[in-house]
């Protein structure tokens, strides 16, 4: 508990209005000493008295680069009191609004602002202080609270609609084999059947032109397409995003998606929620090497040392500015996760269905 310099400016007063009284007589005491001593005292019960505030931090949602999110921090109070809220923005955030909000907390009531997020990894927000203070601001107390929340924030995603075609079908035919790898058997065509599953050119040849189904086997992982990825310098924000760019595509292209990285595995799947599990991962990823059988029995190895990124497709080594259509000279390609008005990506708002 401290006096502010609104009370220190009290304090010289009252000493000035003493002085005053000792030269002309006690009325000067009267009228000025008394009232402002009363108000100091009165301060300095009030703030000290005050109970310590309860603090509850919501969660931030995760999100992409340059993606903005509240943050929200509920306090709840016994009295009321005047009270300035002030919070910290770690690094890789920034704040688009004041984190400072000065307010009379009564009850609950709930403090927010915007932060902008401006680079991979788990961020936090806090720690946040409370400052009370009596109603003429003369006396102040301040609670500190050491509670931080994490902010995750994805690796960049990429598009690929600017790279080599070739590249990019090179890319696309790791989704298409499953179809070729699991086929069982051929069936008679029955109502419900999908056509897209009809098995036209054996159907063509059957006399009766009766139509057939081709049948693929029940294995959930034989036709899934498995990603390595490591870094051996300290660039794992580039190989994050390569695969994250090489997840992404394969997803939306129907395929059934497993990634490697150092220190962190996910299981081939797909779905939003698998989608967002993969990139959960690739936000935390660092540098590191994985094993040599690793990386030989992927399907996509993604791979970062001195001389870039590169990603190799069934011993095809495609350079990743190459393949998203970055120009050598540096320029910038277009990128997957643009801000949309209303403050979410188009990852929010549907995007190309991985996350609908």
């Amino acid at each position: 508990m401290r006096l502010t310099l609104r009370g220190w400016t009290v304090v010289v007063v009252v000493c000035g209005a003493l002085v005053l009284s000792w030269q002309s007589g006690p009325r000067a005491l009267n009228a000025v000493v008394v009232p402002l001593v009363v108000v100091v005292l009165a301060g300095l019960v009030t703030v000290g008295r005050a109970d310590r505030p309860r603090v509850t931090r919501r969660p931030v949602e995760e999100g992409f680069i340059r993606e903005e999110r509240a943050v929200e921090v509920e306090i709840e109070i016994d009295d009321t009191t005047a009270a300035t809220v002030r919070d910290t923005v770690g690094d890789g955030l920034s704040a688009t609004t004041e984190p400072l909000a000065e307010t009379t907390l009564e009850g609950e009531e709930t403090v927010s602002y915007d932060v902008r997020l401006e680079a991979r990894g788990e961020r936090r927000v806090g720690p946040l202080s409370i400052t009370v203070s009596d109603v003429i601001g003369l006396v102040e107390r301040r609670f500190a609270y050491e509670e931080t929340t994490a902010v995750l924030v994805y690796p960049r995603v990429r598009e690929l609609a600017g790279g080599s075609a070739a590249d990019v079908q090179t890319l696309a035919g790791l989704a298409e084999r499953r179809d070729h790898e699991e086929f069982d058997h051929l069936r008679e065509y029955r109502r419900g059947d999908p056509l897209r599953d009809v098995h036209w050119k054996s159907a063509a040849k059957r006399p009766d032109d009766d139509l057939v189904v081709a049948e693929y086997a029940d294995d959930a992982d034989g036709g899934a397409v498995t990603i390595a990825a490591d870094c051996l310098t300290d660039r794992d924000d580039e190989m994050a995003s390569a695969a994250a760019t090489v997840a992404t595509f394969l997803l939306e292209q129907g395929a059934t998606v497993g990634i490697t990285v150092p220190g962190g595995t996910q299981p081939p799947g797909s779905g939003q929620d698998h989608y967002r599990d993969i990139l959960q991962l690739l936000a935390v990823a660092g540098p590191g090497e994985l094993g040599e059988r690793t990386r030989g029995d992927a399907d996509v190895l993604v791979r970062t040392d001195e001389g870039g990124t590169t990603v190799v497709v069934d011993g095809h080594e495609i350079p990743f500015d190459r393949l998203c259509g970055r120009s050598s000279d540096g320029g910038r390609d277009s990128e997957r996760t643009r801000t949309e008005g209303d403050g979410r990506s188009d990852r929010e708002t549907g995007g190309r269905g991985v996350l609908a």
